[in-house]
């Protein structure tokens, strides 16, 4: 199973944010045990980076962002996906590039905080916790 964690995701671990904390990380040990395969949006890298060096420092926001890069796929982000984006009818163009990411890379699911703001996607779209129900077994 592959499936595009919005970057929400990430950071409700990254920064333990509660009461998100545990079914994030449930959702991200799967990938780090094989069970899924979990996609990182291409912009959100920057992003992460950024978040990271304002609450941390430059140096530990770049082990962040190299671990993750290590440890999850990241789907090019190329000219006809942000066009794709552009058409798909979303009020955050943002979330239409994540939807379009998983539309390309042939995503099952899309993982997020913020199923309500994916209405038009393509790609199913659930929160981290219902994302467990549909976790394959081990």
């Amino acid at each position: 199973m592959k499936v595009l964690v919005d970057l929400n995701v990430f950071l409700d671990v990254e920064q333990r944010r509660q009461p998100f904390f545990a079914d994030s990380a449930t959702v991200l040990n799967a990938a780090l045990n094989g069970r899924i395969t979990a996609l990182l949006p291409t912009h959100s890298i920057t992003t992460l980076f950024y978040v990271l060096e304002r609450q941390l420092n430059a140096a530990d926001a770049m082990r962040a962002v190299n671990w993750h890069l290590t440890h999850f796929q990241v789907p090019a982000l190329d000219h006809a996906t942000l066009k794709r984006a552009a058409v798909l009818g979303f009020a955050d163009f943002e979330d239409a590039v994540v939807a379009a990411l998983a539309e390309k890379a042939g995503c099952s699911h899309i993982v997020t905080r913020n199923v309500a703001d994916f209405a038009a996607s393509p790609v199913p779209v659930v929160s981290p916790t219902d994302f467990l129900s549909l976790l394959p077994t081990p």
